[in-house]
């Protein structure tokens, strides 16, 4: 494989297009809620009226309005159907030739569309996931083409540097340093692959669902970035771990291998240069834990999913002892636009500290539920209430919480807030992998904060004290407050042991895990104080 038999795969793919393609989304969420039998009955509908050749059903990736799925959509030109159902088929394929159709319609210029940026979701919808030809001609691979015949390893990590590309873990760790840092490590001396890249797919949060999403509807930019990575750090083996509860990514990437291997785009000798890069996934059990680096080494390992003390860093000493970079599926996805674009161009999305786009699933008491991808340092005001819609039934939004089980609820008095790093910090929330779920007036804080730390609790792998102890206490305590058996005593204890928790746990689990305990005791306090006030046990 080189340059020219790329062009010329994209060029043969896209002269074999029928002029107007069926866009049906098969996503999850869509599959969920019957896109497999729709895309069946459109393409019956199709052969029906006698269009086959001059229209063609297309399964693609994530559409983004998730919530009123399945979608689909005529392109080029043509109306976004939402809420369909197999049944409607006969009526959009009727549409092509001018008859009425009285499927609903979204509106395209509406702000769920028109206020995103999509970079990292710039192609997801547009093209078949399970098709490396189609991922092709929409420029792929071109950017580690690039970097394999026209950029050193030291290049490729300047720009990444110069772009101001921050982890999209939760962590917003600078993913230049890091790299640098893998690079410049020294791999111990033995046979086999002793520098490592893996891709953190281990996303847990309740309400999130972006890298599942990035996975099932353009695995390939993972792959591509991931190779790009790899080149620059020095490393010729990479790990997708990804969760089991997500079998149609696992299925997608694992087809996306193959055919990346069979271009000869992954595995030796990569577009004829001296790169070799070969990728396994790694199918983990579950264990929110494994979102923690040292953990998911231990898991790719075979050994039970637990943290471990650091130093030593895994960039430093990682998979089997050697120098191993760990980004997320986010983080690898904004890698091949960066090089195709430039730095600069990267940079100059975003603020001053948060460059670039994030990508949210957006959740809860929302109109628009969906994922979205929108440019740093746009207001969750603008987020919930523009992209969003507000609530469905048009009531008052009470708050939203960002970072999932290790975030925090900010209310709708701080909606003004910047979505970046720093600013969701100082409201007492964090970034997170992008989880926001939004909350009206009918939501108990309390009972909030008593149902992240459950889940904190069971998630907990038990190895520090602290966290194994300190999360069941806490616990303990908020079910009491919110049943009306709580005292001005356990509030007290509360706070303690959330200080305790932050200061002592031996990995972020059991650090962040007060901080939904926290946001909602300093935001909401009344509700706490409402639950004591009725307490039937006052102390």
């Amino acid at each position: 494989m080189d340059r020219t038999e790329l062009h010329a795969i994209a060029e043969r793919e896209l002269a074999s297009r029928a002029p107007v393609r069926i866009h049906c989304c098969m996503a999850a969420g869509c599959q969920a809620t019957g896109a497999a039998e729709l895309r069946s009955r459109l393409d019956t509908a199709l052969a029906e009226a006698g269009l086959a050749g001059r229209a063609e059903v297309v399964p693609v990736g994530c559409l983004s309005l998730c919530g009123h799925g399945p979608l689909v959509s005529i392109v080029p030109d043509g109306p976004l159907y939402a809420s369909v159902r197999p049944d409607d088929a006969p009526a959009i394929v009727a549409a092509l030739q001018g008859a009425p159709c009285a499927v609903r319609q979204v509106d395209r210029n509406a702000p769920f569309f028109a206020r995103q940026r999509p970079v990292v979701l710039r192609a997801s919808g547009s093209f078949d996931p399970e098709r490396i030809e189609e991922y092709i001609a929409v420029g792929g691979y071109q950017a580690l083409a690039t970097v394999l015949h026209d950029l050193s390893p030291a290049e490729v990590i300047e720009q990444i540097t110069r772009s101001g590309l921050r982890g999209r873990g939760g962590a917003g760790y600078p993913t230049g340093l890091k790299w640098a840092t893998v690079a410049k490590s020294a791999a111990p001396p033995g046979d086999g692959p002793r520098k490592f890249v893996v891709c953190n797919g281990d996303e847990g949060d309740p309400g999130a669902f972006m890298d599942r999403s990035i996975l099932e509807s353009n695995p390939h930019l993972v792959l591509e970035g991931m190779a790009i990575a790899a080149y620059a750090v020095g490393a010729s083996q990479g790990y997708l771990y990804v969760r089991g509860e997500y079998p149609l990514a696992i299925q997608r990437l694992t087809k996306a291998i193959s055919q990346a291997r069979k271009y000869g785009l992954l595995g030796a000798q990569i577009f004829e240069s001296g790169f070799d890069f070969r990728v396994e996934i790694r199918v983990g059990a579950g264990a929110f834990v494994c979102g923690e680096e040292t953990a998911l080494i231990a898991s790719i390992e075979g050994r039970r999913g637990q943290p471990r003390p650091r130093p030593p860093y895994p960039a430093e000493s990682g998979l089997w002892g050697c120098p191993t970079l760990i980004n997320n599926v986010e983080t690898f996805a904004n890698v091949a636009p960066i090089i195709q674009h430039g730095p600069e161009w990267f940079a100059a999305i975003g603020t001053a500290t948060s460059k670039g786009t994030k990508v949210f699933a957006l959740t809860g008491n929302v109109r628009n539920t969906g994922l979205i991808e929108v440019p740093m340092g746009m207001t969750l005001r603008e987020i919930v209430e523009e992209l969003g819609g507000g609530t469905p039934d048009g009531s008052p939004v009470k708050a939203v919480q960002t970072g999932g089980p290790s975030g925090g609820c900010i209310p709708a008095a701080r909606f003004d807030t910047p979505v970046d790093y720093e600013s969701l910090a100082a409201a007492g929330s964090i970034m997170g992998s992008g989880g926001m779920v939004v909350m009206d007036a009918t939501t108990n804080m309390v009972e909030i904060a008593r149902y992240y730390m459950e889940f904190c609790r069971d998630e907990s792998c038990g190895k520090c004290i602290p966290c194994r102890v300190g999360t069941v206490q806490m616990h303990r305590l908020l079910s009491g407050i919110a049943s009306g058996h709580g005292s001005a005593a356990d509030l007290a204890q509360l706070e303690q042991l959330s200080q305790l928790l932050r200061e002592t746990s031996l990995c972020g689990l059991g650090q962040s895990a007060p901080n939904p305990v926290l946001s909602t005791l300093h935001y909401f306090r009344d509700e706490y104080e409402a639950c004591l006030a009725a307490s039937k046990d006052p102390g």
